[in-house]
């Protein structure tokens, strides 16, 4: 599956909101956001608009990794 090319910080905030992460604080133009399942977990989000593609392709291959699922499985998980 191809990644979005004009994908916010604030829709991507919305997509690993349905997933459990939770906004824990933002400086400046950075979201750390916090996932407690199945173990503690913690990403940085540019709120930029959009989101460069290597740097989302970074946030989701994390996450993915994380959780023991394909980047592609997580992107229909995130539905963005």
């Amino acid at each position: 599956m191809k990644l979005p090319r004009d994908l916010t910080g604030d829709e991507l905030l919305r997509g690993l909101k349905r997933i459990g992460y939770l906004l824990e604080r933002q400086a400046g133009s950075h979201m750390i956001l916090k996932c407690d399942s199945p173990r503690t977990h913690s990403v940085t989000v540019p709120n930029h608009k959009p989101i460069k593609v290597g740097t989302l392709s970074s946030i989701l291959h994390e996450i993915a990794l994380q959780r023991s699922l394909s980047v592609e499985a997580l992107l229909g998980e995130l539905k963005l």
